[in-house]
């Protein structure tokens, strides 16, 4: 069973870097609600408006391909934050104490480096979509605007790492997010 917390997300970050963290997880939050919400929303009613109406909603399917692409980029900051990013581990696992904590910051700083530069990266492309004024058949509005997201959830995954490798150098712990510990299963808790 999934033991994710309910309550409001507390950074376990001092000072500045504590701020970022959680005002991070409340766009991130805000982020996957909306974009799950609208999206189940969206789906109901043109269901309902097929099967009762005999009529769908014209542009659903481009909104639902908008919301998915939201809610893809800001769930990989989620898993992110909560240590739920796949791990392979053959050799961490077989590594003493400090040699894991030294490969954790190794792996989070890699890592934060490869989402930044997908942010930039994604930006660019986003710079090009805009450039072509392509517009979405149904609702009209620049493909370049569906994008946003993209960039958006790079650059809050990297941060994320940055925040992580932060963590795991300033506690004597082993952390596989800035509030997950290491470990498996039972072992792996949030602080």
């Amino acid at each position: 069973m999934d033991d994710e917390p309910t309550g409001e997300y507390v950074s376990t970050l001092p000072g500045f870097l504590g701020t970022i963290d959680i005002l991070i997880s409340k766009i991130e939050a805000v982020m996957l609600a909306v974009g799950v919400l609208l999206m189940a929303a969206n789906t109901i009613a043109n269901v309902i408006g097929r099967f009762v109406f005999q009529n769908s909603i014209f542009f659903s399917e481009e909104l639902n391909r908008i919301l998915i692409i939201l809610i893809t980029f800001a769930g990989i900051s989620y898993a992110a934050r909560h240590g739920r990013h796949i791990r392979m581990s053959a050799i961490y696992d077989t590594m003493p104490p400090k040699g894991r904590k030294l490969m954790m910051i190794v792996i989070t700083l890699v890592t934060a480096v490869f989402m930044l530069g997908l942010a930039w990266y994604a930006y660019g492309y986003i710079l090009t979509q805009a450039g072509r004024g392509r517009v979405l058949p149904s609702l009209q509005i620049p493909v370049w605007i569906t994008l946003v997201w993209v960039p958006v959830g790079f650059f809050m995954t990297g941060v994320q790492y940055l925040l992580t490798a932060i963590k795991n150098i300033i506690d004597k712990d082993i952390y596989l997010s800035t509030a997950v510990l290491e470990g498996y299963d039972d072992d792996e808790k949030e602080v």
